[in-house]
């Protein structure tokens, strides 16, 4: 078994971008946690290390977020993370500094899309995406400006499914829907627009494309 990291390296694990993963720490902390597999070091200038998945677990374990939530939390132990909509606590400051997180928040996802994907192409979404599908829709959609649903107000909610790599984007204004769908598929994913059997209420399915 890999031995765990030790305590030193666990605060540089800690103290990682919460979104692009990267890291900052002394050369032989990073060359450590390269050679456990817990980062990597980008091949181009200016030759950033970053987290690898394994890396991200570590960090999120000791975080506890939870796993794709049906109404995640605005943030865990203060770190950002996208509304998803619906969450249980009173609704939260939409104002100025909650704008500058997000906007910081997208620009440094897109940042981590150019260092990740080949090609540095920023128009698909890269791996953290597709490991984080409900918190990545909901980031692309609150960096666009879309208002997630509060505890009492309507609004975008984004869902975990059963279908591997698909989100369900809820929003029960048609229109707003529809701005949805565009929004994510200007972000890289693939939209497509059904109907509950049950409820007849539309809503959307959302996948992060590869091509």
């Amino acid at each position: 078994m890999t031995r765990p990291p030790t305590a030193a390296q666990r605060r540089v694990i800690d103290a990682a971008d919460p979104v692009t993963g990267r890291l900052r720490g002394t050369e032989t902390q990073l060359t450590a946690l390269v050679k456990r597999g817990l980062a990597f070091r980008h091949p181009r200038p200016p030759h950033d290390h970053f987290l690898t998945p394994a890396g991200h677990r570590i960090r999120e374990a000791a975080a506890q977020p939870p796993p794709e939530p049906a109404a995640g939390a605005s943030a865990t132990a203060g770190v950002f993370a996208a509304r998803v909509g619906g969450e249980d606590e009173p609704d939260a400051d939409p104002g100025p500094a909650r704008a500058r997180e997000v906007h910081s928040a997208w620009q440094g996802l897109l940042e981590l899309r150019r260092m990740t994907n080949p090609g540095g192409a920023t128009g698909l979404p890269c791996g953290w995406e597709r490991a984080h599908l409900v918190r990545a829709a909901a980031l692309a959609l609150e960096a666009a400006g879309h208002r997630p649903a509060g505890r009492d107000t309507d609004g975008y909610r984004v869902r975990a499914t059963p279908q591997p790599e698909a989100v369900a984007v809820h929003e029960p204004d048609g229109e707003a829907l529809r701005a949805c769908a565009l929004t994510l598929e200007k972000a890289g994913w693939q939209v497509g627009e059904h109907t509950e059997s049950r409820t007849r209420a539309r809503y959307l399915l959302a996948s992060p494309r590869r091509v």
